[in-house]
């Protein structure tokens, strides 16, 4: 009998399956203004996506801190509902958004749910990619030079400052200056590449409707109510995605914001098509991630924000390339905002973002309240990739117009000793206020590139400079509607070819001649 016991359990110990899964699981210790302090979660990774099993359903967290005993997570959803004793568990995954061409006309949040109560984006989310909001950059070898331009439509900028696609090109000034204006501007812009044009969807070479993604960070809601209604309106809603992390939003999802943009950005460059991310403002979200990294008890260094803030937009800017042909031949172009305190760029963050960018569009205070707008200032301005991202036709006559307003600029003290100047030096400061007038220019009015080359053909030239220095705009405006009915194959030429030959130079002129006493 003890025998047969003896047999019944040997083989009963041979034929024992273990089913038991062994998971690790942490315990929420502390928890508060939307930080929570999590232990026994040893496995976890940094930046990982952690679920908190909350007595009122689920919450996600980010493993931000990664300390000897415990982590230190940022919450994402509803910081309320996590209490100390919530069981904890890695997902595997690190944060992503869905991405698709479904997301265009639409405003989402950080995470890709959506904000303007049109229902749901993905009638199919099997379809659907999902791209990580943290994502490295492409390398050297797979980008090419920059050598396409992103036409902003503002004088200005195409002329003096030129933005090329997969640059990153930073708009800095103090508040309401006008640096969102000139990133609406360049959006409303890219909707210009109608008239046989192809589109974005087609990817084929040539001009290429770019998608555009506007990130805001940090910003009123009646703000961004109040640019989406603005694209609506102009038609530019139908290839721009919003998305908005409001100052009312937890730091936690402004953080967040910069990089789920740059992750639908991503998506489109993958396709093999052109995108432009408007990050409005990288000051505000300096700030989210300092008032997250205080509260895990960061060490904070100078003005308080923590020593790898630089890293932090460097790793987010440093995304936007234009790729080779071998990888498809897309492009992402940086537009972040920075806003400066009295024009202070020296300040940590101003230098951070300035050094890492491939040159800024710095605006100024006294020229806005002047009434020059855009109000660039030409001198601090800079484009690192300069004429490479300018059509032939646009190289050839802005060489002169940096010229003429660099020499403007340094006889622009004698302009009230004016009596006493010789005539050279009063033509000089004569044709610099009328290059000033003509560069000026309303919001949410981009102007086609052919015409910008034309006006600047014009004033450079001295077409103008017989005309009154506040009837310049509306006589070269009027001049160029004359050219647009009567003489439009210039315009079309200029436009298909993107430069000034010989001949289309002969017939300018000739056009110009006959239609300036009209």
């Amino acid at each position: 009998m003890p025998y047969e016991i003896i047999e019944k359990l040997k083989k009963e110990i041979a034929g024992y399956q273990d089913d038991t899964k062994f998971e690790h699981v942490g315990v929420v210790t502390e928890v508060g203004d939307g930080i929570a302090k999590i232990s026994g979660l040893s496995k976890a990774l940094s930046q990982e996506l952690l679920n908190i099993e909350a007595k009122s359903g689920d919450v996600s967290a980010i493993a931000f801190n990664l300390e000897e005993n415990f982590i230190g997570a940022v919450i994402l959803g509803d910081a309320q509902k996590v209490k100390v004793g919530d069981r904890v568990k890695q997902t595997g995954k690190v944060v992503s958004i869905k991405v698709g061409s479904e997301m265009l006309g639409r405003v989402v949040d950080p995470l890709g749910n959506p904000l303007d109560n049109k229902g749901v984006i993905f009638n199919d989310p099997e379809k659907a990619k999902d791209y990580p909001l943290e994502r490295r950059a492409p390398d050297v070898v797979s980008r090419e030079s920059v050598n396409t331009p992103v036409h902003t439509g503002i004088k200005a900028v195409d002329a003096m400052i030129p933005i090329g696609r997969g640059q990153r090109e930073l708009i800095i000034g103090d508040r309401q200056t006008g640096k969102t204006a000139i990133a609406l501007d360049t959006i409303l812009n890219q909707g210009q590449d109608a008239e046989g044009r192809p589109s974005f969807a087609k990817a084929s070479e040539g001009r290429r409707q770019m998608v555009c993604i506007y990130v805001a960070i940090g910003q009123k809601n009646s703000k961004v109510a109040k640019i989406v209604k603005t694209l609506e309106e102009k038609g530019a809603l139908a290839y721009t995605i919003v998305v908005s992390a409001p100052a009312s939003s937890p730091a936690s999802v402004q953080y967040l914001a910069p990089f789920a943009g740059c992750a639908i950005g991503e998506y489109f460059m993958d396709q093999g098509q052109d995108a432009l991310v408007v990050y409005d403002d990288l000051s505000k979200h300096a700030d989210s991630y300092r008032q997250l990294s205080l509260l895990l008890r960061r060490p904070p260094g100078r003005e308080a924000y923590p020593g790898d803030i630089f890293y932090l937009h460097a790793r987010l800017l440093e995304r936007a390339a234009k790729m080779d042909k071998g990888h498809g031949g897309g492009s992402l172009t940086a537009l972040p905002i920075i806003e400066t305190q009295l024009g202070d760029v020296s300040a940590y963050v101003p230098t951070n973002v300035i050094s890492i960018t491939d040159g800024q569009i710095y605006l100024e205070s006294d020229l806005f309240y002047k009434g020059l707008r855009p109000a660039i200032n030409a001198g601090l301005s800079v484009s690192r990739v300069g004429s490479s991202a300018q059509t032939k036709a646009m190289k050839k006559v802005s060489g002169k117009l940096r010229l003429d307003l660099a020499q403007f600029r340094e006889l622009q003290a004698f302009v009230q000793f004016a009596s006493d100047l010789d005539e050279n030096t009063k033509k000089q400061i004569a044709r610099g206020q009328r290059l000033t007038e003509i560069l000026k220019q309303v919001d949410n009015a981009p102007i086609p590139f052919e015409k910008q080359v034309l006006t600047i053909y014009m004033a450079t030239n001295g077409y103008l400079d017989d005309v009154k220095v506040d009837e310049v705009r509306a006589v070269s405006d009027r001049i160029i509607d004359n050219i647009e009915k009567l003489h439009g194959d210039i315009l079309k030429k200029i436009r298909v070819s993107n430069q000034i030959d010989d001949e289309t130079e002969e017939k300018l002129k000739s056009s110009l001649e006959e239609l300036k006493g009209v």
